[in-house]
């Protein structure tokens, strides 16, 4: 069980690490290309009616790699939604990697101020479940600092959010919906869907290393 695991982690971290953009961002320039992610990151509590209705997610302060890596998946069509993939067909890698520096920098200070905060522990069941998912082997402890940057800060995540994108890697031949990643369909195919809403709940209800920022205008 312990190889498995440690393969398990290698496989999931070249993955991701395949996928993350690897080019310097320029923050200063990603704030000048983000007109098309403010329509929906940057208004709080905005919510996504496709594959259901929940949150979109909070993506200021979220880690630059992540970022990146998921718009290449957006783009390559190995997440399946048509309205990112719309936007990201638009983005060159260097456009991915200049917004992504940028969103891993705004918002820094409330990312700061909720880490000062103590996370509340798991209830008993809610624990087994977070084991037997092995969740902090790659999203850290709390959560909120990934053993990559190419691995998302999930603490604090809107959980309605969670909960659409945990299931979205359990769909395997839709043309509309999923998410292709072989180690997050095997982790996800584990629980049911009862049991993968206790995990988004939970995790949402800790400080948040991500956040929603409004903004002041939109252009």
């Amino acid at each position: 069980m312990k190889i498995a695991l440690t393969l398990m982690l290698a496989l999931s971290g070249a993955t991701f690490a395949a996928q993350a953009q690897e080019l310097k961002g320029d923050a200063a320039r990603g704030a000048t290309l983000n007109a098309s992610c403010i329509g929906c990151h940057g208004i709080p509590g905005y919510q996504s009616s496709f594959p259901e209705v929940h949150r979109v997610p909070a993506i200021s302060g979220q880690n630059a790699k992540y970022i990146a890596a998921a718009l290449s998946a957006y783009k390559k069509g190995e997440r399946k939604h048509g309205t990112m993939r719309a936007v990201a067909t638009t983005l060159s890698e260097q456009d991915m990697a200049d917004l992504s520096a940028y969103y891993s920098t705004h918002g820094a200070a409330a990312a700061s101020d909720a880490a000062a905060v103590a996370a509340p522990a798991p209830p008993a069941d809610v624990a087994a479940l977070l084991a037997k998912g092995a969740c902090a082997s790659c999203h850290g402890a709390d959560f909120n600092k990934p053993i990559d940057g190419a691995y998302p800060k999930i603490a604090g995540q809107y959980p309605d959010y969670l909960f659409a994108a945990l299931k979205s890697y359990k769909v395997e031949g839709n043309p509309q919906v999923g998410r292709g990643n072989a180690i997050m369909g095997a982790q996800v195919k584990q629980f049911s869907n009862k049991e993968l809403k206790m995990l988004a709940q939970y995790l949402g209800s800790l400080p948040p290393g991500v956040h929603t920022i409004a903004q002041s205008k939109f252009r």
